[in-house]
């Protein structure tokens, strides 16, 4: 998927040479359940041959192939609000510097590029944490601000009382997955819709018996703590077991309160599970046509009996699920960030 930016659809078009674009990548950014999406982006930018990559952290030790920032653990808080010391001194010579995490490192002659997956940080009942204003001090200084959605921009400029010439749009990569075969569970993936979960659990598990199979949930600690406390017959998984409960799925269900990127749902679709999802704004943008998407409670049975037991809907879902996952995969994403990337640079130095 190319670079959804809505100010120029031909991002890119002008041409800087490769081995003069020098990238800084912070690898302590986006976390998901199937890895960190960051570090698959930086193995395919490496991948398509055309940068010179410098890797580093921002809030944790450095590991082979990256470069130490002095003094990291001093400035790492100070960086969460946008302040501290510029990061220029620390790094080789980049071009331009790309993060996704809580730090939003200083510059003074690089440009920054801050892809913002999260928008639980910048919505009503967060609004006394950092984030809003970090983000703000960023743009100020010249940032650009990406968003993986177009649903998810135009909340983080209104949130942010932002231009929408500060905020572009590219996927975040999701990474790669074995295909799932002869997968028998009912995997739901439930995040920031705890209650709704529960409500809808009964009907779950009394389908989910009725024709063999069983209820996993792949949920966090507090989520899991009030399914439990529920006394459900559900099988509960930590996210780090997400990979495994994929590659047992025949249907999976992504239940959220839309703040994140689907990206669970995205490699399902990867992985050729049939996957059902609710009729979000950012759902519809990104998995309509590919997974089955619910308005309301009542249409959950009939959707998942359909998903469940018709195969030539089935087959159906599968081949247009593993064509709409390339649109998102590491590599797409990686030529979708090189465009940006020289743009950002191009609009710096002009």
């Amino acid at each position: 998927m190319a670079v959804l930016d809505e100010r120029d659809a031909n991002v890119g078009a002008w041409f800087v040479s490769p081995s003069n674009l020098r990238v800084g990548l912070d690898l302590d950014g986006s976390l998901e359940s199937l890895g960190n999406s960051m570090t698959d982006l930086a193995d395919a930018l490496d991948r398509t041959g055309e940068c010179d990559l410098v890797r580093f952290r921002s809030r944790t030790s450095a590991t082979n192939n990256e470069t130490h920032l002095a003094l990291r653990a001093l400035w790492s808080p100070l960086w969460r609000r946008s302040r501290g010391r510029s990061i220029d001194g620390l790094l080789p010579p980049v071009d331009v510097l790309h993060v996704a995490g809580l730090a939003t490192p200083p510059t003074h002659n690089i440009p920054l590029i801050v892809s913002v997956d999260d928008l639980r940080p910048l919505r009503g009942e967060t609004r006394t944490h950092l984030r809003i204003a970090q983000l703000r001090r960023a743009v100020q200084r010249g940032a650009t601000l990406v968003a993986s959605s177009r649903s998810a921009s135009h909340e983080v400029i209104s949130v942010l009382g932002v231009a929408r010439s500060r905020v572009v749009v590219v996927p975040p990569a999701v990474p790669h997955v074995d295909v799932t075969r002869d997968g028998t569970d009912l995997v739901v993936n439930i995040t920031g819709v705890d209650d709704l979960f529960v409500e809808l659990a009964p009907q779950l598990i009394s389908f989910a018996q009725g024709h063999g199979s069983r209820v996993v949930a792949l949920a966090s600690t507090a989520a899991g703590q009030k399914i439990r406390s529920s006394g459900l017959a559900i099988t509960i998984r930590a996210r780090h077991d997400a990979r495994d409960a994929l590659a047992n799925a025949r249907v999976v269900m992504h239940l959220s309160d839309g703040a994140r990127f689907p990206s669970f749902a995205i490699a399902a679709l990867s992985a050729g599970v049939p996957t059902l999802a609710r009729a979000t704004e950012i759902n519809r943008e990104l998995l309509e046509g590919a997974a089955a998407l619910f308005a309301n409670d009542h249409e959950v049975r009939d959707a998942l009996e359909e998903v469940w037991t018709n195969g030539s809907r089935r087959s159906i879902m599968v081949a247009a699920g593993r064509s709409r996952a390339v649109d998102f995969a590491p590599d797409t994403a990686a030529r979708a960030y090189l465009s940006l990337y020289h743009e950002v640079v191009r609009g710096w130095t002009s």
